[in-house]
């Protein structure tokens, strides 16, 4: 051990050495403490704009990929697929991808709106994603996803409120032309806050959807912004919660699904991967042991689904699992029975 401690040093002695010689150590510092400098003055820049960090939470900025015409979701193959768009709110509009489910897929080509939104009151339940991959489309469901304000090619400025509202929004558009048909409320990663914020609210005016899926769900924003891989390099800087999660709180944003299952009342499914590396996975399993020892769901099923690290399923790859289509269907006929009784 002091042997090698040695050789460190006589190593770093002779890498100052030629650095020293060849001018490179004072530019080399000065690097350093430039970007001392900046490490130093990005929490005070967080506080002094709490926008910044909302722009964080949301990454309504970040578009992958760019070049896309949403307007056009034939081009990337979905001939099943329907571009529309909603208007919320005065000076807000939404664009929403309606996916038909497997069965009508030749009966979907070439076909306008009207057709799609006739459709929606055939004889197949509804998935309302927020914000993840419609890969369940196949599994003889309609999909309806959308891009909330601020998000694609939807105008408008992201809130939390704004988000829940827009999700409400699309919600009713569906009830109105889905008949009996059950609807199912799927949202992934930051997707869940709205879920339990819209799920929540359909209950307390009892309309409350046939089922509640979470996948890769958090707790709240507060305990994902602290476990997030981007606060790793300040997770120990003097005051974190002060400079960089205050701030979200300043501005509104809570996403607090701990709180909302305590009033949710339908059946709930958590999915999430072991090696989830943006929302940790005891995070999804905290939220569960809430909602399963909540008396709102005590004529409900809540069902915890983890997917072994071993799956390579991270962050957005749950879609994947060939068990996915059987643990939807054994839990979605209990839902929907449990509904009827």
């Amino acid at each position: 051990m002091i042997l090698a401690q040695d050789c460190l040093s006589v190593f770093l002695y002779f890498i100052f050495l030629f650095s020293r010689r060849h001018g490179l150590w004072f530019r080399l510092r000065k690097v350093i403490l430039w970007l001392l400098g900046v490490y130093i003055a990005i929490p005070f820049l967080v506080k002094l704009c709490p926008a910044i960090q909302a722009k964080l939470v949301f990454l309504n900025f970040v578009r992958v990929p760019y070049f896309i015409d949403l307007k056009r979701p034939q081009d990337q193959g979905l001939n099943h697929t329907c571009n529309y768009y909603l208007q919320p709110e005065e000076d807000v509009t939404i664009g929403v991808w309606h996916t038909v489910p497997a069965a009508l897929w030749k009966n979907a080509r070439g076909k306008d709106q009207p057709w799609f939104e006739e459709a929606l009151g055939s004889t197949h339940p509804v998935i309302l994603y927020l914000h993840g991959n419609a890969g369940t489309s196949s599994l003889g469901y309609h999909v309806v996803t959308f891009d909330y304000r601020g998000w694609g090619d939807s105008i408008g400025s992201p809130s939390e409120r704004g988000m829940t509202y827009d999700a409400l929004h699309v919600f009713d558009w569906i009830k109105a032309r889905s008949g009996d048909n059950p609807v199912y409320i799927w949202g992934h990663s930051l997707g869940t806050g709205v879920a339990t914020n819209l799920v929540r609210r359909l209950c307390e005016r009892e309309t409350p959807p046939d089922a509640l899926i979470l996948e890769s769900p958090f707790t709240n924003i507060r305990e994902e912004a602290r476990s997030h891989p981007f606060s790793v390099i300040y997770r120990y800087f003097p005051g974190f919660d002060w400079f960089f999660l205050d701030p979200i709180t300043t501005s509104g944003i809570k996403f607090a699904n701990d709180e909302n299952v305590k009033y949710i009342s339908c059946s709930l499914l958590i999915l999430h991967a072991e090696d989830d590396p943006v929302v940790p996975f005891h995070l999804g399993k905290k939220l569960y042991n809430i909602a399963a020892t909540s008396r709102s769901f005590r004529d409900y099923k809540v069902q915890f689904v983890p997917f072994h690290t071993d799956l390579g399923y991270r962050h957005k790859y749950i879609y994947r699992s060939p068990e996915l289509p059987r643990i939807l269907r054994e839990f979605l006929g209990k839902s929907e029975h449990e509904h009827h009784h």
